[in-house]
């Protein structure tokens, strides 16, 4: 497989994934849900089905894939449902989880033959980032005062928290939970089901699985509840990397590598959030590797390698699964990697190839 770019999935670490977080469900009865919002390809689905109890959404187009393609259990949630949508939504959802009471007044009577929740938010979280901080000043994600949470509890059966983001210290989740338990335990122990969302990166390195299980299974035994876990990035971290293929050299004081790829087009998430690609840094040949639209900053990072990069060279770059393929989009009309899947026998199926024909689709 030679043409570039395309991000290449690794199939044996999807597994190494999977086989971790089917040992968090053994041990503690949580429910593991692919958080489509992070990874949505579902040519991988196949792979990832017998691991997983189903998939969760944040949109009505995310909720049809999910119960088209990976099928399971469907949880269906929206910053906000349209009334276009919502007919169509509680058709794919097992469970529909809205963000504020006003939607459930609104949408709760129609949704009353399927398990109806409500987000809550307890007014803190994990996250370093303020643009992705549920907890920030005035956020509009879910519901935290108790007199509002209480004139839903009658019409649901659940609730859905989420405020953990890159979370890898299981010391801060333990005592972010004992907090979520002292204070809303009250309507936690009226409750059948809640999700703890995402952003446990308990797919990671060292991370102690067995105490973040028995965490849980304690959780769900003195609340009486199901737990569920939302893992987005956990599921598919270190699974996926995008090639790309130097086009040009540049030494203007810098040696900078021009490849046939674009941070903006292609690593959407990593310019959002001001962070460099996982690039090479093995050698003492140092080169900025720079993407090929007119964008100034569009600049995946500094590099090193052991030899001197020439023209036709290939680069991978790692970790290019979660927030990147669902973000990746037609700047400037950059051709947009493939799809392929490196299976565990070491063959690699070139799954989806897109054209200029999917490129005029996209616009009209």
């Amino acid at each position: 497989m030679s043409d570039t770019p395309f991000y290449l999935i690794d199939e044996a670490r999807l597994r190494e994934n999977m086989r971790k977080i089917e040992r968090l469900r053994e041990r503690s009865g949580a429910k593991a849900l692919l958080a489509l919002k992070c990874f949505a390809t579902w040519s991988a689905f196949d792979i990832m089905k017998p691991y997983m109890d189903g998939t969760t959404s944040s949109s009505l187009f995310e909720l049809h894939l999910g119960r088209e393609k990976f099928g399971k259990e469907t949880h269906a949630y929206s910053v906000a449902w349209a009334d276009h949508e919502i007919d169509e939504a509680i058709g794919y959802a097992d469970k529909i989880i809205f963000n504020s009471l006003s939607q459930l007044d609104r949408f709760g009577d129609k949704a009353a033959h399927i398990e109806r929740g409500l987000r809550l938010n307890p007014r803190f979280s994990t996250s370093g980032f303020d643009l992705a901080d549920p907890a920030r000043p005035f956020s509009r994600l879910g519901e935290w005062d108790a007199e509002r949470l209480e004139a839903a509890m009658d019409r649901i059966s659940g609730v859905m928290i989420h405020y953990n983001c890159e979370n890898a210290d299981f010391a801060l989740f333990d005592h972010q939970l004992s907090r979520i338990e002292a204070e809303f335990g009250d309507i936690l122990k009226r409750l059948k089901w809640v999700s703890l969302g995402g952003g446990i990166h308990f797919t990671g390195d060292d991370y102690p699985l067995d105490a973040l299980a028995d965490r849980l299974k304690k959780f769900s035994e003195d609340f009486d509840v199901q737990v569920y876990l939302e893992p987005g990035e956990a599921s598919i971290t270190q699974t996926a990397s995008l090639e790309v293929t130097v086009l040009d050299i540049l030494d203007n004081g810098k040696k900078i590598a021009i490849v046939d790829s674009s941070i903006e087009a292609h690593m959407l998430d990593l310019l959002i959030y001001r962070e460099t690609a996982k690039l090479p840094q093995q050698g003492e040949f140092e080169y900025q590797i720079a993407g090929k639209t007119c964008l100034a900053g569009d600049i995946f990072g500094e590099a090193r390698f052991d030899k001197p990069l020439e023209i036709g060279d290939r680069i991978s770059i790692a970790d290019a699964a979660g927030y990147t393929m669902v973000k990746k989009n037609w700047f400037n009309g950059v051709a947009m990697p493939a799809i392929a899947i490196r299976r565990e026998n070491g063959n690699i199926d070139r799954i989806r190839d897109f054209t200029y024909e999917d490129y005029r689709a996209s616009l009209s």
